[in-house]
């Protein structure tokens, strides 16, 4: 439910998604850490962590797909 991600100050989509973003690449900053921690839920993380690691694998593929011509 993307409801419960906009329920405390921070925690909104557009905040879950920088942090996935930004934890896949390893440059979340240390307040941010702390706010996800603190007032994020574990379930919203995880979905969109899900979709996004999907969408990765299915472009990777795309692309390789199309490069070598198949």
């Amino acid at each position: 439910d993307l409801s419960v991600m906009s329920q405390q100050p921070g925690t909104g989509f557009w905040s879950v998604l920088m942090s996935v973003v930004a934890g896949v690449f390893g440059v979340q900053s240390h307040k941010n850490y702390e706010r996800d921690f603190t007032k994020g839920t574990f379930v919203s993380f995880l979905i969109i962590g899900i979709i996004l690691v999907a969408m990765m694998v299915v472009s990777l593929m795309m692309f390789v797909k199309w490069l070598t011509g198949y």
